[in-house]
């Protein structure tokens, strides 16, 4: 699963905010307004230092990005029949128009605009099917159920599967095809690559993994290689294989290829490491009741840093993913647990190219010079840690539930916020304790308000953009954050802040401690919406990227 800035997260409605999102006509798609669209994405070279590894591991990383490469050409394919045919039309367009529509079919890995809801900009192209090109694109649900309905056990399990598309025989009827025959052309090459970067390795969890997804691509049994995924203890860690569902928009069954080469940021990490042991000392000080405290915190799931060396598939298209949590097989998780991989240049190269023009924008210019990408990264992982601080399990009227499941449809929208708000507490906690440098908290709370622009661009109806503006209202409600009318951009007072952090952090900490569904839905009515002020910046940020287009740094033959 995606974490922030993940593919679903952007289709919600950056439309709303930005003009350039409006849907095309498509007689008038000109070479200045596929222009627009390609501004979107800020072009960056990403990049880290490979000499700290190891000859072995520099050549693994190499081989890595080879078998990456086939993730594209499966990905491609499995977006709809006739992608690539259109590419290959598209490159040899020599027009002008011609030369933005492949950037942009390159950008998305398709004729469609992720950032305009799936809108073509490619002329006489279909609507996007909605499963992709998992299923014939004539199939209906209930076609597709009539059929499962008269399978054995096994092939319905097949059929639903993640691992497998389904093509229509010569007479019409449906059958099962697992992965590693739909696409051996591509995924025998692969594996081989795989094979080779083991080979290369002496690091015995990352060979094992490599080993055992060379053979998984082979035998279309994924299992063994998750479960060894979630142990990789390595300087290099890989992700690469069938994993999200987001494209099957039919039944969210099957899995589409991807991959993030990436290595260990061995400083973020060992950062990570020692907020991790006062995480019981944060939960003993949360600002609630203290019978609705854990005495005694259970072991959270596994969180890596790393930075991205190379990606391909489904990870290259569209809006660039920041955090992924893996895997989706839910008896890897039964076993395992998942684990949260973050991406630590990606995160830099977005703060560089649309954090800090946006605060250029928003912010007052005295509150400019304390944005900060140190206390922007160390915030997110602080969201990360408090997703297991606070009350998960609880008692309703003598009635044992959780707080997910009293809060229903707005669990996920208040867990964003609660995490957010929660993870600026646990900061200024660590602060007061003088286990962070007392410097620190302008620009923890500037960067924070300049992100909160960052993240309702793309939406209120997502479960992150609506949880920002809860707090983003709340802060101002409470003259944590300013505003000057005359100028139009926000600022933090520093003296209000802190208590209102505090207060809110308890407020959503206790709605969801109790159970109080009516609660939380009135304090999502009341501030998780766009007000006038807020609307104002947004409608000043349309020329100021979207989010970045990578290209990396040739690795070559690891030498």
């Amino acid at each position: 699963m995606k974490g922030v800035d993940m593919k679903p997260l952007v289709i919600a409605c950056t439309i709303i905010f930005l003009a350039s999102c409006s849907k095309p006509d498509m007689n008038q798609t000109t070479a200045d307004s596929l222009k627009v669209k390609i501004a979107r994405f800020a072009p960056v070279t990403l990049s880290t230092d490979l000499s700290r590894l190891t000859p072995g591991d520099r050549t693994a990383i190499a081989k890595l990005v080879e078998a990456a490469r086939y993730m594209d050409s499966i990905y491609l394919r499995q977006v709809w029949s006739g992608n690539v045919a259109t590419l290959e039309t598209l490159r040899g367009d020599k027009s002008e128009v011609g030369a933005f529509r492949l950037r942009l079919f390159e950008l998305n890995m398709g004729p469609w605009s992720e950032l305009d809801h799936q809108e073509p900009f490619v002329d006489g192209m279909p609507d996007r099917p909605e499963g992709a090109n998992h299923y014939p694109e004539d199939i209906t649900k209930d076609e597709f159920e009539r059929w499962t309905a008269t399978l054995p056990k096994a092939k319905q399990d097949e059929a639903r599967g993640y691992f497998s598309v389904v093509r229509r025989n010569e007479d019409g009827t449906l059958r099962p095809v697992p992965f590693n025959e739909e696409y051996r052309e591509w995924l025998e090459p692969a594996s081989r690559l795989l094979r080779e970067a083991a080979s290369a390795t002496n690091n015995a969890s990352l060979k094992s993994f490599l080993e055992k997804r060379a053979a998984a691509f082979l035998s279309n049994d994924y299992y063994d290689s998750d479960v060894a995924w979630m142990d990789i203890d390595a300087p290099v860690e890989p992700t690469i294989g069938p994993y999200e569902v987001y494209m099957d928009e039919l039944f969210n069954y099957k899995a589409a290829f991807e991959a993030y080469i990436t290595v260990r940021n061995d400083e973020e990490t060992n950062k990570l490491t020692k907020f991790g042991g006062y995480l019981q000392d944060i939960e003993n000080n949360l600002p609630i009741d203290p019978k609705y405290r854990n005495p005694k915190l259970g072991g959270s799931a596994p969180i890596r840093v790393v930075d991205e060396v190379f990606v391909g598939g489904e990870a290259r298209a569209g809006v660039q993913t920041a955090a992924f949590n893996l895997p989706n097989d839910e008896r890897v998780i039964m076993k395992k647990g998942s684990k949260r991989v973050m991406l630590y240049n990606v995160q830099e190269a977005k703060f560089n190219n649309v954090l800090v023009p946006i605060a250029k924008t928003a912010l007052a210019s005295d509150q400019q010079s304390h944005l900060s990408f140190e206390q922007f990264f160390t915030h997110i992982l602080a969201h990360e840690l408090m997703h297991g601080l606070g009350p998960h399990e609880i008692t309703v009227s003598g009635r044992k539930t959780t707080a997910r499941q009293e809060m229903k449809e707005l669990s996920s929208a208040l867990e964003e916020a609660k995490a957010d708000i929660a993870g600026l507490f646990a900061l200024q906690h660590l602060i007061d304790k003088g286990i962070l440098d007392k410097n620190s908290e302008q620009s923890l709370y500037t960067t924070f308000l300049a992100g909160v622009f960052r993240s309702v661009r793309f939406g209120i109806n997502e479960a992150h953009g609506k949880g920002m503006a809860l707090q983003f209202n709340y802060l101002i409600d409470q003259g944590a954050f300013t505003y000057n009318n005359a100028s139009g951009v926000f600022g933090v007072d520093m003296a209000k802040i802190k208590p209102a952090v505090r207060k809110l952090t308890g407020d959503i900490m206790t709605l969801q401690a109790e159970g109080n569904y009516i609660g939380a839905k009135a304090m999502l009515e009341q501030y998780g919406v766009i007000r006038p002020e807020l609307q104002a910046v947004l409608a000043r940020l349309t020329d100021i990227p979207v989010d970045i287009a990578p290209s990396f740094v040739d690795v070559g033959k690891g030498q």
